[in-house]
């Protein structure tokens, strides 16, 4: 296969799909996303088989387990698979809104329109399910699609694409709306990000190598986040029951995602009481814990932290403690070390959450929650496309809106400018 002229045709199908896309109704998408969501229901236990020989693949190849949970699907997953589709069909379609109309003194009337982003390039490793919330995010907002699967999830993504294509053909919408490649060479991943005349945004969802490749490679737009170093901070008026529960679910819950929390802080005042408990939990459940040294005084199974473990998004069950002095301290470690994914804080006093809102430059800020919600399923996006740091052009869980952009448009009466 001529790798490059292969790229070429798919970009010249994507862009002319999209130019369909962009004025298919609501209805037409909508039957389209439903159409998906009952084949891959029809077609479960096809996906959950191809799944079953990509994980036993990858695991005989030496993948670390933070790739083979993110690979693996089960009967849950591939509903909620389903149900994702089902719930980007109900979302309000974002496409042709206008609004923030103002009447200027020369009586044109001037306003915003929503319109699609183009065609979308996705490059991501391992989750199938990509695959799925990708194709219904990028056709909901009125998108082409141009899916790049890793190899390891090859057999997995091939029969999420035939549910996808099922549902297009349904709703009589181009077949290349949603294109997944038929090649994983990693040269298609270098034309892909290089051919601005067929792409106008790349999302990256993998590893900080595939990213960081892709962020120097790109002549396109790039929607990224590099680490997923996220923090609970246990605040002095941390209510305990909260705090426990809070921390083990931040890091226990799923030890494999970008939104696991990797380093705790706890303040000085109440790890004494706190830290040995949350402990006792975090070693039967295996994880291994590294340290300051008051919390290693408190904890003496726990390894000492170096330098580098305050940076380190470690996807596995280690966590980084330390115990700090204050609010203000908190929220220097979290600026210092963060990667500006999400960041929570645990407390009562409302005086101390609207200050680590105001003060930590995160894309997700939470009070007395999960770190594990910073996810567009969990904020009301049906799926999400991939999670932003960049503060340019969208920030936090990329839904419908941040795959769409503004243009002005102007209403008038036959003015004309003096």
């Amino acid at each position: 296969m001529d790798i490059e002229q292969y790229m070429l045709q798919v970009g010249a199908r994507a862009r002319a799909a999209a130019r369909q896309l962009a004025a298919a109704s609501t209805r037409a998408k909508n039957q389209a996303l439903n159409a998906m969501a009952q084949a891959v229901r029809a077609r479960a236990q096809t996906i959950l088989d191809a799944n079953a020989a990509d994980v036993a693949a990858a695991r005989a190849n030496g993948l670390d387990d933070a790739m083979l949970d993110r690979l693996t699907l089960g009967a849950r997953s591939v509903e909620q698979m389903a149900q994702g589709l089902e719930q980007v069909a109900m979302l309000p379609d974002p496409v042709g809104e206008m609004g923030d109309f103002k009447r200027r003194p020369s009586g044109i009337l001037v306003g915003k329109m929503r319109v699609p982003l183009g065609v979308v390039g996705i490059i991501y490793e391992a989750r199938p399910n990509v695959t799925a919330d990708a194709a219904a995010l990028c056709l909901k907002s009125g998108n082409a699609a141009i899916l790049r699967g890793g190899s390891e999830a090859l057999r997995s993504n091939q029969a999420i694409a035939a549910c996808v294509a099922e549902g297009l053909r349904a709703a009589q919408l181009p077949a290349a709306a949603v294109q997944v490649l038929e090649t994983t060479d990693r040269a298609a991943v270098g034309v892909l990000v290089a051919m601005p005349q067929y792409v106008d945004v790349i999302v990256p969802r993998g590893g900080k190598g595939l990213i960081e490749r892709i962020s120097r490679e790109a002549r396109v737009p790039v929607i990224k986040h590099l680490d997923g170093n996220c923090h609970v901070y246990v605040d002095e008026f941390a209510h305990p029951d909260k705090a426990l529960a809070i921390a083990v679910n931040a890091k226990t819950q799923r030890y494999g995602t970008c939104n696991t929390m990797e380093s705790l802080l706890l303040h000085a005042a109440v790890a004494e009481a706190l830290l040995p408990r949350l402990a006792a939990i975090y070693l039967e459940k295996g994880v291994e814990l590294r340290g300051c040294a008051a919390a290693r005084a408190l904890v003496p199974q726990m390894h000492e932290a170096t330098e580098s473990d305050w940076y380190t998004e470690y996807l596995a069950p280690i966590l980084a403690v330390r115990i700090v002095p204050d609010l203000a301290a908190a929220i220097d470690h979290i600026e210092t070390y963060g990667s500006h994914h999400t960041d929570a804080i645990v407390t009562e006093n409302h005086s101390h959450a609207m200050r680590f809102i105001a003060a930590v430059d995160s894309a997700s800020v939470m009070v007395n929650a999960s770190t594990r919600f910073a996810d567009g399923f969990e904020y009301g996006l049906g799926a999400e496309i991939g999670i932003s740091t960049d503060k340019v052009h969208a920030r936090g869980p990329v839904g419908l809106e941040g795959l769409t952009s503004q243009k002005w448009v102007v209403f008038g009466n036959g003015e004309i400018r003096g």
